[in-house]
């Protein structure tokens, strides 16, 4: 019987299959937005400015009105860097590539993937709009209809049918899928080709990762359902827009704290449809976009806080997002619990998010190799230590990840894993 040699490791045989194994496990990674890579064209990484779409208003009139442009743009920063590495000896090198790729490329590959997709998933705190199972707020999803409230929400944010997903942590998955296992129907050809897929249901594809971040709630000292009221400033009333607000509640205390993330409603104020302006019936939601604790005690007997929130209210122009501005005393709902840990599945159109990865070099007289395909880089490089005869190999990505469109994503609130145990 005859057998074949060994294959020699090069550094582009070991580039090429690192490569392969980062692209095979990213989840979050494969579904976002790619395509600014052409923008930094040097390989050093950098900052990238993206301008957003304009937005216009519609005059019914025959006298022609000017429409105030305001370009808006965003920067995405491309200045993560991650590696891992590994020692061995030379004799390793005579391995063959498939042993190798087992023993070391692959493991290392997906512990880098698994870094990307935690990263995108920890963008769910720039999101607003967010819906839940029950109103109890602490079950995983595990009905058509909770689908069907994320696809709602998108609809009326007027996101496009298509491109769509949904990635849930595990328990909402196969809480999902015993709930609707007579419904299931599965393309057969995409579980072998894309990692994490499940299914198509309810216009969104739908997949599993590991990396769905938990949001651990503040403490608005009113429970569940229970309101507060929010404290117009004449500052407030003299501008189209604001993004912040100021909320006094009964028995307020300093120890109170609200948290980046957390997600709340304002009685009558409603979101409008971003073409026509019209009110969708349902009320705007907002995050809180920085810490908070309640600032002032003595403010009529009650507590004061000031809250930084987005999107910022918007009630007349093109960039019109709420019907109205709040009233004086407008009642607001914290969506969740007091001081829960619940995990943050996302529902969204792929331009809501984006991931740009850049080629970083290799040093000059290393034995190295950097490679790229369809946007994803890898960086491979090994050094000598004489002394001991090992070798030390190590694996680099350069990234960047940003929220481009929060109002193209809808959060679905999962259990805390006490609640689903």
């Amino acid at each position: 019987m005859a057998f074949s040699a060994p294959t020699l490791l090069s550094p582009t045989i070991i580039a090429k299959e690192a490569l392969m194994s980062l692209t095979n496990h990213m989840v979050m990674g494969g579904l976002v937005h790619r395509g600014y890579e052409d923008e930094l064209r040097k390989p050093i990484g950098g900052i990238l400015t993206i301008r957003k779409p304009n937005k216009f208003q519609v005059t019914k009139q025959r006298t022609r009105v000017t429409s105030f442009i305001s370009e808006k743009s965003i920067t995405l920063e491309v200045a993560t860097q991650a590696h891992v590495s590994w020692e061995f000896t030379m004799a390793s090198l005579a391995t063959t590539i498939e042993k190798y790729k087992e023993r070391y490329i692959e493991p290392a590959a997906a512990e880098l993937a698994n870094v990307i997709d935690l990263d995108l998933c920890a963008l769910y705190d720039d999101i607003a709009n967010q819906v839940e199972e029950t109103s109890s707020w602490n079950s995983n999803p595990a009905s058509f209809l909770c689908l069907g409230k994320a696809a709602q929400k998108m609809d009326e944010e007027a996101v496009p049918q298509q491109n769509r997903v949904l990635v849930l942590n595990p328990a909402a998955n196969w809480s999902l899928a015993n709930a609707l296992r007579t419904v299931y129907v599965v393309d057969i050809a995409k579980p072998a080709l894309r990692k994490g897929y499940l299914a198509t249901i309810a216009g969104m594809e739908i997949f599993m990762d590991q990396n769905i971040n938990v949001h651990t709630t503040g403490d608005w000292h009113f429970d569940t359902n229970t309101t507060t009221v929010v404290h117009q400033t004449a500052a407030m009333t003299s501008k189209t827009t604001n993004d912040t607000i100021s909320i006094i509640g009964v028995g307020r205390t300093a120890s109170e704290a609200f948290k980046v993330g957390d997600v709340f409603s304002i009685a009558g104020v409603y979101a409008v449809n971003p073409m026509s302006k019209v009110s969708t019936g349902t009320l705007r939601q907002f995050v809180v976009t920085a810490d908070a604790s309640c600032i002032d005690t003595t403010f009529t007997s009650l507590g004061l806080t000031l809250l930084y929130i987005s999107p910022a209210l918007v009630h007349t122009g093109p960039d019109k997002n709420v019907d109205t501005l709040p009233a004086g005393a407008a009642a607001i709902f914290f969506q969740g619990n007091i001081r829960k840990n619940q995990p943050m599945n996302l529902a969204f159109h792929k331009n809501a998010f984006a991931l740009v990865m850049v080629p970083l070099a290799v040093p000059d007289g290393a034995w190295g190799h950097s490679m790229t395909h369809a946007g994803i880089s890898i960086r491979v490089y090994k050094g000598f230590n004489i002394d001991s005869d090992i070798e030390a190999i190590r694996m680099d990505i350069l990234y960047g990840v940003k929220t481009l469109y929060p109002e193209l994503a809808c959060r679905v609130m999962g259990a805390e894993a006490s609640a689903s145990a």
